[in-house]
């Protein structure tokens, strides 16, 4: 059995400023052992269900923020950022049991973890099909894309609700809730212990069926903080005017979507 793991760092239990997650200030480096030991503590519960190998996208900012000698050997790890289309998915595809995300965290527009956003801090918010849209809410679908359900996420109380509600019997680790500009967690040892036990769960139970609706048609739309954004992702082939700071593309194959995704969201 093979083992996706898309890892973040925003949902990191402990995890309550900016400066913990940007590799230029001095907090970082904490976080980045705290990210490094809940993707340790998925891969762990991988193994115990049977995973004989874990592919590891490092999803955050950079893309090189775990820590990699202390990855347990039956990892690889995707480092850096390649510019396909699945972005905090890449290195998946149709050969992969089940993914799963670690890290995660609110949409942009969110109050609900103080480090809300969706994929950069010039997007007001992303939404398709008329839904406001999280970073796993894309991320799902482009796995279902490739017939791999969704099995087990950990970040912040609310992603994990609208995980839950989104993919059917997907299994969560709440880790932190927000307030304002404060967050309240878990201990790390106790994330890293709920995390360890919650995959080993999921992954040895039946998770086929853990694959969001998909729809006949997509419409995403990004509303931008900066009307010049706006502007700017209008010149991509189909792209179109959504109201003043906001463009939007549509398309049948969501793999069009992430492919314009690419190019919008810059």
């Amino acid at each position: 059995m093979k083992v996706f793991i898309s890892a973040d760092i925003e949902g990191t239990a402990g995890i309550a400023h900016w400066d913990e997650a940007e590799r230029t200030h001095a907090d970082w480096a904490e976080f980045r052992a705290l990210m490094t030991a809940e993707v340790v503590a998925a891969c762990e519960g991988a193994r115990a269900a049977g995973a004989s190998e874990v592919v590891i996208k490092d999803a955050h900012d950079s893309g090189r923020n775990l820590i990699l000698d202390r990855l347990p050997d039956y990892v690889r790890i995707v480092r850096g950022w390649s510019g396909h289309p699945d972005a905090m998915m890449f290195g998946l595809d149709a050969g992969f049991a089940a993914a799963i995300y670690t890290g995660y965290h609110s949409k942009a527009g969110s109050e609900a973890n103080p480090l809300a956003h969706t994929s950069n801090l010039r997007i007001s918010r992303l939404i398709l099909n008329g839904e406001v849209a999280s970073e796993f809410t894309v991320n799902a679908l482009c796995a279902a894309g490739y017939g791999v359900p969704s099995v087990f996420l950990a970040g912040d109380a609310q992603m994990c609700a609208e995980a839950r509600a989104m993919v059917p019997g997907l299994a969560t680790v709440e880790t932190l809730e927000g307030a304002g500009r404060a967050s309240t967690s878990l201990s790390p040892a106790w994330s890293r212990r709920l995390i360890r036990e919650g995959v080993a769960a999921a992954l040895s139970g039946d998770f086929a069926a853990a694959l969001p609706a998909r729809a006949e048609r997509y419409e995403v739309v990004i509303e931008f903080n900066n009307p010049t954004d706006a502007y700017r992702a209008g010149w991509y082939p189909g792209a179109y005017a959504h109201g003043p700071r906001a463009v939007a593309f549509a398309h049948a194959d969501f793999a069009e979507i992430l492919r314009a995704l690419v190019f919008l969201k810059v």
